[in-house]
């Protein structure tokens, strides 16, 4: 009988495993099972060109429905699975048909972190499925409390403030974007919200919001209170490990994998959002988010289920588009790492670098997309400097990087 792989969740990493297998050779059956209504998109679209109308279907699309067919890769979307059997090695989707699987792929990623129960004029974004009634409200000349101050919070902020929204932004930390960024990057967001009239509210801890029928009220725990026509919680996302853990995978953060990507059960991966992998350079396990990291492990992961050799991680890094402006970040950096300015923050171009005991750990940089790609193969070699060389601006990084090449090849 022909070999079958199911891969569980349409996403970045679903999608890109179920081409990767193509590409690397694989003849047997591939079906990518996913539960939005759609073929499988660019996520990161949706705070941005998806909420602001602009979206071009054949840019959004991570392939077209003929290319899936072209590939021959059962392609079924708003489809539910509804349990994994690991024993018999089969999936059983809503309405109750059961799928057989040779090898399973869970790409399930994460979902958004939301109130208990929810609650009216209430909204969260995390898929296509989302943008419209958020958009609806926008049109209505809502106004927009947004709760949270990462990725999500302020790309919406931005993308609301051009459709012509009041925006205003709460959030528990102490700078906007402090997952990412360090708190002076942090202080530049700040003012480029302000002085595109939006408000970011740093160490607001809410302890009520509530929604009614003519809109928010928010009250924080110090008293202060906000009302808006309509609320965004952008506080995140938990990975989505429900199929998991019914089916008795180990789970902890996420889908407990191996550095190959193999869960608890023989037979069964994980990669993507939903996948904690043991990383054999930090000897411990690590889960990422960003679109990127999502895409090389579905790629991995492919192989990995083919027998064929993973290619070490790469650092992970991503971007975020506001008012026109690119941000891009590489690495791990922490609030208590050194931080090197290259640049002036006084103007939309400049590289921050993280050094944790004189290794470059992370970066972050705007209109700087060279320094980005020299720094992550840097981050990668674990490069070590002292402050003020990595400060000096003759210093090019890209020059860095042959330099520990050549110490690489010559080592």
């Amino acid at each position: 009988m022909t070999e079958r792989i199911v891969i569980v969740g349409a996403g970045v990493a679903g999608a890109t495993a179920a081409k990767t297998l193509r590409a690397e050779g694989y003849s047997g059956r591939i079906v990518l099972v996913g539960a939005e209504d759609g073929p499988p998109y660019r996520r990161p679209m949706v705070s941005k060109e998806m909420l602001a109308g602009v979206a071009v279907e054949r840019r959004a699309l991570l392939e077209s429905a003929e290319s899936w067919r072209d590939k021959d890769i059962e392609l079924r979307t708003g489809v539910t699975v509804e349990d994994v059997d690991t024993e018999l090695g089969r999936v059983r989707l809503a309405g109750g048909e059961a799928l057989g699987y040779d090898r399973l792929l869970l790409a399930t990623g994460a979902r958004a972190r939301s109130l208990p129960a929810p609650q009216r004029n209430v909204h969260t974004l995390r898929g296509a499925a989302d943008v419209g009634p958020l958009r609806a409200a926008i049109d209505a000349g809502k106004s927009l409390l947004i709760v949270g101050g990462g990725l999500i919070g302020c790309e919406v902020a931005a993308t609301a403030r051009s459709l012509g929204a009041e925006v205003t932004v709460v959030h528990a930390g102490s700078a906007p974007l402090d997952r990412v960024a360090p708190p002076s990057v942090g202080s530049f967001y700040r003012k480029l919200h302000a002085d595109n009239g939006v408000e970011i509210l740093d160490e607001v801890t809410l302890t009520r919001l509530e929604g009614h029928e003519d809109g928010v009220t928010a009250t924080a725990r110090d008293g202060r209170t906000w009302a808006a026509g309509v609320a965004l919680i952008a506080i995140g996302s938990v990975p989505d490990t429900e199929l998991a853990e019914s089916a008795g995978l180990s789970v902890d953060n996420g889908i407990l994998v191996d550095e190959r990507y193999r869960t608890s059960a023989p037979e069964v991966y994980a990669a993507g959002d939903v996948a904690n992998r043991f990383d054999p350079d930090l000897g411990a396990h690590e889960r990422t988010e960003h679109w990127n990291s999502a895409l090389s492990q579905g790629a991995a992961a492919a192989r990995a289920m083919l027998g064929k050799p993973v290619a070490r991680q790469d650092v992970s890094w991503g971007w975020s588009t506001q008012y026109g402006l690119n941000l891009q970040f590489a690495g791990r950096l922490r609030h208590d790492d050194d931080f090197v300015l290259r640049g002036t923050l006084a103007e939309p171009n400049f590289t921050v670098l993280a050094l944790r005991r004189r290794r470059l750990v992370g970066a972050v940089a705007i209109a700087r997309p060279s320094d980005i790609r020299a720094a992550r193969e840097l981050i990668g070699h674990g490069a070590v400097l002292d402050l003020v060389a990595w400060s000096d601006e003759s210093l090019d990084l890209a020059e860095l990087v042959s330099r520990h090449r050549v110490g690489a090849a010559q080592g």
